[in-house]
């Protein structure tokens, strides 16, 4: 049985969900339970092991953030002194308190979460953020408010009830501050009572917020750090600096006279437009993804462990392919070219056959290549993808 999408476990029907959904309104789905991503013990353990460190947890209480010198603590690793390793007596002593601890960044750090987190990105191509909300009885709820992003909210643990109001900006930008005051009197969509394994999106703009709650809860917000519109024309405006009659001077005087004023702008926005208008639309779109490609880091889970094994691996050792977006191969001056986020693995061209098949996101014994490569030639290719971190070696567990 095919495992479930992180998508589909977030959303139900991902094909639905994209066409009316995502970006225009709110969506709920029971997908769960959602234990294996985070549980209430996990951020127990990960608070308590005594190897934190700002910024990876922050706390907050009545919506203000809580200063870090009263929950962290210097301690010294070796030669070095560092002075934010949180202090788990005095973050659990905060939380017993009111205050709500932050895990952020946990697609950094936490493997089930890095792995969900990449496999929602290579779906929705935008870069995703995961962050965990612990907040104990009687803390104080979030404030009507919109966020600059989507958001995914999975409930771990416990429950929490929100209220989504109408958006008062439309697909607002980082720019575009979230005021309170009028973000309550905005119509209500829904009131809901999240359970565990709930999930609910969010669209960027949409005002939500949460009530005080009597028991503990966990949550965690995946946000969708979207490609927007205008990402595109800030690149095309970039561009344009490269035109000499683009970052010329204004004319003397030009701010003193409002004719002289409008006429000059109106001459450099038609020639913006012309500009605009010249680029190649393919160029420009193959730059936007390459960059969106070079900026998501390899998950390289049990990648040590692999290299480690790779030195006594045989024609039963069992292969695929790593979890890279955008992983390409192209065949440049007749080498094979592995096309990575961050390089490229050059290899001879009589090769493109036997990498290709590594590559097809199936998992494959080193000896099934044996139809291309002789065993010695094959395990040296073999080895050679696994150590550029290309291929990860099947464990038995």
């Amino acid at each position: 049985m095919t495992e479930p999408t992180a998508l589909q476990r977030c959303v139900g029907e991902p094909d639905d969900f994209l066409r009316h959904a995502f970006g225009a309104e709110p969506h709920l789905h029971h997908g769960g339970p959602y234990h294996d991503l985070l549980s209430l013990a996990d951020v127990d353990t990960a608070l308590t092991s005594g190897g934190l460190r700002r910024p990876a947890v922050r706390l907050v209480r009545d919506g203000q953030v809580i200063d870090p010198g009263s929950w962290t603590r210097r301690v010294r690793t070796g030669a070095v002194s560092v002075d934010d390793m949180v202090d788990p007596a005095r973050v659990i002593d905060h939380y017993a308190n009111g205050a709500t601890v932050v895990l952020q960044s946990l697609q950094r750090w936490w493997p089930p979460i890095a792995r969900f987190c990449r496999d929602l990105e290579r779906t929705l191509t935008h870069a995703v953020q995961a962050n965990a909300y612990l907040t104990g009885p009687g803390a104080v709820g979030l404030a009507p408010h919109h966020d600059t992003h989507d958001v995914f909210v999975l409930q771990l643990h416990g429950t929490k009830q929100w209220t989504v109001r109408e958006p008062l900006v439309e697909a607002p930008l980082r720019r575009h501050r979230s005021r309170p005051d009028p973000s309550g009197r905005q119509p209500v969509l829904l009131v809901t009572e999240l359970q565990p394994g709930t999930c609910m999106y969010l669209p960027r703009g949409v005002i939500h917020s949460a009530a005080t709650q009597e028991g503990s809860s966990l949550h965690l917000t995946i946000g969708v750090l979207a490609t927007t519109a205008a990402d595109v024309v800030h690149r095309i405006a970039h561009l344009a600096a490269d035109v000499p009659s683009l970052r010329r001077s204004l004319p003397p005087g030009w701010a003193a006279d409002p004719a002289v004023t409008e006429q000059v702008v109106k001459e450099i926005m038609s020639e913006f437009a012309a500009f605009a208008g010249s680029l190649d639309a393919t160029a420009m779109s193959v730059h936007m993804a390459d960059r969106f490609v070079a900026s998501r880091a390899p998950v390289l889970e049990g990648y040590l462990v692999d290299i480690d094994r790779s030195t006594a691996l045989d024609d039963h050792t069992e292969v695929v392919r790593r979890d890279h977006i955008g992983l390409r191969i192209d065949i440049v001056d007749g080498d094979v070219h592995v096309g990575l986020p961050d390089r490229t693995v050059e290899l001879p061209g009589g090769l493109e056959p036997a990498v290709g098949r590594l590559l097809d996101g199936r998992s494959h014994a080193v000896g099934q290549l044996s139809d291309l490569l002789d065993a010695s030639s094959r395990q040296v290719l073999v080895r050679r993808l696994v150590r550029e971190g290309v291929l990860r070696i099947e464990h038995d567990d």
